[in-house]
């Protein structure tokens, strides 16, 4: 009888919040989003806490109810989750104006924004066997070690040519 239920935007490792009507230009609030992009949930959080900005604290919030919705709706891991996106955009904007002089009148504009923030669940792998060795530099004394590159040593003969001294 009634409608069917809209489909999933996101992916199944992913959660949204939307905070809106924040009463901030969205330049501004741009740039508190930006501190937060690509980082740790937990990183994320410490950032917002301590940030002198005072519309800080909206986005706190609304990082706050992402991972909630991680967590509660799609049961996610929040110890994995990152900032994967924190997108800013444009809401309502009130008019009004100064008086001038001479019965003129100056606008005032007063903006308003919106933050989207899309959390995303990445596990972090633990290296394998393998894996180790090879950023260790070990070797098993058979084969040369990867981490040495042949574009590395022209580099290093041209360092060490005599510099000529001009008079």
């Amino acid at each position: 009888m009634g409608k069917d239920s809209r489909a999933r935007v996101l992916a199944d490792h992913q959660a949204m919040a939307v905070a809106r009507n924040i009463r901030v230009s969205p330049r501004k609030l741009n740039l508190v989003a930006q501190q937060i992009r690509g980082q740790k949930v937990e990183r994320a959080l410490n950032v917002l806490t301590f940030s002198p900005k005072r519309i800080a604290g909206v986005v706190k919030k609304a990082l706050q109810s992402a991972i909630a919705n991680a967590e509660n709706n799609h049961d996610l891991d929040v110890d994995d989750l990152i900032v994967k996106e924190a997108s800013v955009g444009k809401n309502l904007v009130m008019k009004r104006f100064h008086a001038r002089a001479r019965g003129n009148a100056g606008g005032i504009e007063k903006f308003f924004s919106q933050i989207t923030i899309i959390v995303e669940e990445k596990r972090e792998e633990a290296p394998t066997k393998e894996g180790s060795k090879a950023a260790a530099g070990k070797t098993d004394g058979k084969t040369k070690s990867s981490g040495t590159s042949k574009a590395a040593a022209p580099k290093k003969a041209a360092a060490k040519k005599p510099v000529k001294e001009t008079k």
